[in-house]
């Protein structure tokens, strides 16, 4: 994939499959997917090229902790790249009703419906499916977008 001219953020749902988002300086979204790393040595192999790939980016913006994010921080650093480490709970109290919160499958299905009114706001190729983890990577970077100043406020073409 690759990846449009001028600054851009990266936002990475964790874990061994991870969703990827990488979102414009003007606020949209240009590309999405999920990434199936299989083992933490694959994982670390494989960051650089996930980086390179989306370059040049201003942030790299993670969602969980732990050893997966350390991988993804070390390399960050290793490119004086700025990272933004959130919650779910962080970017999901801003971008989601407290009702679509009570159970993590209730904000699943609510962060699918509304990652798809991004990528339709954004004008970014339309999934065939859309898993889960892209989906909160998708709101992730809008919510990155909205942190660091790129959007002043949700696009009300995204809001309901």
């Amino acid at each position: 994939m690759t990846a449009a001219p001028g600054p851009a953020l990266l936002a990475v749902d964790l874990g061994l499959r991870s969703g990827l988002a990488r979102f414009g300086a003007d606020g949209r979204l240009h590309w999405y997917r999920s990434q199936n790393f299989g083992t933490h040595a694959r994982l670390k192999r494989a960051v650089p090229a996930v980086l390179l790939d989306a370059s040049p980016l201003a942030w790299l913006v993670l969602e969980g902790g732990g050893p997966i994010a350390d991988v993804w921080e070390r390399e960050a650093l290793r490119r004086a790249l700025p990272v933004l480490r959130v919650a779910a709970e962080d970017w999901r109290s801003r971008l989601l009703y407290a009702r679509e919160q009570r159970s993590g499958p209730q904000a699943k299905d609510a962060a699918d419906g509304l990652a798809r009114r991004v990528i339709g706001w954004s004008h970014a190729p339309r999934p065939t499916s859309l898993r889960h983890d892209a989906a909160e990577a998708i709101l992730l970077g809008l919510w990155a977008a909205l942190e660091v100043g790129w959007l002043s406020q949700v696009p009300p073409e995204v809001r309901r």
